[in-house]
């Protein structure tokens, strides 16, 4: 900064000044210190301004993966709701854990975030006490905790897979199935399963659930599951999966043995994936508007962190409505 000051004959103070946008700097000295800073490649160091107005500019969020296409879609509202705010986004990836999530709360808690944004309504005991003390703005995304830690943006998982079962119900499938991981890892799945679980009794269908582990539950399993189902004793007439890429897995499973879709067989997923609108047959699935739920939380923490909505006021609930989205996989019988 010196060296910056020295040949545009300024004070280093006034740099410091020109890079924070200071409205005492007038705009052509400001210019030229810029293009001085670009041309010996400075960059602005902003730890110690942000040791003195006790803002880092970050938000630190947790995603349980990396390469499903529904939470890079979540980032991408939130990074694009944040980005011309002055915001930056800082990412944990727990893997579908609530351990993995308890220990990134806490690495990301130590770099001081202006607020911190999870995915899921369950954590760990820990996990949720380091929530509620950050003293910082908190939401969870994609579910709707009964005793939310701060803000809330997200739907209820079990009534959203509640409406496929009723979408098959009444496309003519009475013997049902659930794809899935296991019930430790992913609890927004485990929910999905509730829902299924639930409404497929309220229905009086018969039912049967297949557990892949640890999820995620990927193409290669859910074609696996399949397999697994149609060499039993009963074979359904409709599945419906956790995930749009399991159930197309289904697909593949049942295009190799000769099974009509939907004729002999309808298939559901979950997520509204690509794929589900170029399979063949597409795909009927669930739209969790994972774009919204991202630009909405990050709409949310803009107004909160720039003073126009008091940080200790009544949490917000923004219900997001997940969409239906029928296609040939599940024509009526």
């Amino acid at each position: 900064m010196s060296d910056i000051a020295k040949a545009a004959g300024v004070s280093p103070m006034t740099v410091s000044r020109a890079f924070k946008a200071d409205a005492s700097v007038g705009k052509k000295t400001r210019e030229k210190i810029l293009k001085i800073a670009e041309e010996m490649g400075y960059v602005f160091d902003s730890t110690a301004s942000n040791l003195r107005s006790q803002k880092s500019g970050f938000v630190a969020a947790t995603i349980p993966s990396l390469n499903n296409a529904n939470f890079a879609d979540t980032v991408r509202g939130l990074n694009e709701a944040m980005r011309d705010k002055g915001l930056q986004l800082l990412l944990g990836y727990t893997d579908y854990n609530v351990e993995n999530e308890e220990r990134l709360i806490e690495q990301l808690l130590r770099r001081r975030p202006e607020a911190m944004v999870v995915t899921g309504g369950r954590h760990t005991d820990r996990a949720r006490r380091l929530l509620l003390n950050a003293s910082i703005p908190v939401v969870e995304t994609w579910d709707l905790p009964e005793d939310p830690v701060g803000h809330t943006v997200g739907f209820s998982n079990a009534d959203a897979m509640a409406q496929l079962v009723e979408h098959l119900h009444a496309s003519g499938a009475r013997r049902l199935a659930f794809i899935g991981g296991d019930d430790n890892g992913d609890t927004r799945g485990a929910d999905r399963r509730k829902g299924f679980v639930s409404k497929a009794r309220a229905l009086g269908l018969e039912y049967r659930l297949v557990s892949l582990g640890a999820p995620p539950v990927s193409m290669r399993e859910g074609a696996r599951a399949m397999a697994e189902l149609l060499d039993g004793d009963t074979q359904p007439d409709a599945v419906l999966c956790v995930s749009d890429l399991a159930a197309f897995g289904v697909l593949t499973e049942c295009q190799r043995r000769g099974i009509d879709v939907p004729g002999e067989m309808m298939i559901a997923g979950f997520g509204a994936f690509d794929l589900a609108e170029i399979s063949v047959p597409t795909l009927t699935t669930i739209d969790a508007h994972a774009y919204d739920i991202g630009a909405r939380t990050g709409a949310l923490l803009a107004e909160i962190l720039r003073g126009d909505s008091p940080q200790d006021g009544a949490p917000s609930i923004m219900r997001i409505r997940p969409t239906l989205k029928v296609s040939r996989s599940t024509a009526a019988k």
